[in-house]
């Protein structure tokens, strides 16, 4: 990760954040799934919840062999709902894997490859279309599925990057997700792996009740707010 090169000040904090994460966590193999499919199953069902839920929810689906784009869109909404339960919300996320089925086999013929090799920004207007897909679902299937350098960007890395006064309580996603695409080098290594160390932040030390005495970040230097 060493050879990319920052494109300001504010990359330069941005990759002294990324090395310091990387060498206490080490590299987090995201995303821990075998197929694209899988992980655009991941991306909806973790959706208010934590990974641990989802793992129980993708499980039970692998044991019955439902990780399959035709399997899911012939299963009943309420069996598929039992199935991924443990993620919580499962009436809804039912729906929305659903509706996430239906517009590849109604745009793509059930093509998720073809799905996936769409145009970047088509890409993603069109999973923003979908009922129940949003920023984060978008660019999570975006980043890990298509495996394309976009950001992604959720509740840990506002709370972070807010509280070391690199942006401000405001910030929007596509303002925050501009912080990381406008001065760090396009690379979806780099991203996958950035992103990844941020959720292992969040979830081990900076909570909403802050646990900073044994934070990595501890003492992270960052001026306030963003350069151009």
């Amino acid at each position: 990760m060493e050879r990319f090169a920052p494109r300001s000040p504010t990359g330069q904090r941005l990759m002294s954040m990324f090395r310091i994460l990387l060498a206490h966590f080490g590299p987090q193999n995201w995303w821990p799934a075998r197929t694209e499919m899988e992980v655009m199953i991941g991306a909806i069902l973790t959706q208010n919840t934590n990974w641990t839920n989802v793992e129980k929810a993708v499980s039970n689906l692998k044991k019955k062999g439902l990780i399959s784009l035709e399997r899911l869109a012939f299963l009943p909404t309420d069996e598929l709902a039992h199935e991924i339960r443990p993620a919580g919300y499962y009436n809804v996320k039912a729906r929305r894997l659903k509706n996430l089925v239906h517009f590849i086999l109604e745009r793509y013929g059930g093509d998720v490859g073809a799905f996936l090799k769409e145009e970047t920004g088509r890409l993603r207007e069109g999973l923003l279309s979908i009922n129940g897909v949003g920023p984060e679902t978008a660019d999570s299937i975006i980043l890990y599925a298509a495996r394309r350098p976009v950001f992604v960007i959720d509740a840990y890395t506002h709370r972070i990057l807010s509280r070391h006064a690199m942006v401000g309580e405001e910030a929007t996603y596509h303002e925050l997700q501009g912080l990381f695409m406008d001065h760090l080098p396009e690379d979806h290594g780099l991203f996958n792996e950035f992103h990844a160390l941020i959720v292992q932040t969040g979830k081990n030390h900076c909570r909403k009740k802050p646990m900073c005495e044994d934070c990595p970040l501890k003492g992270w230097e960052s001026d306030r707010g963003m350069d151009g």
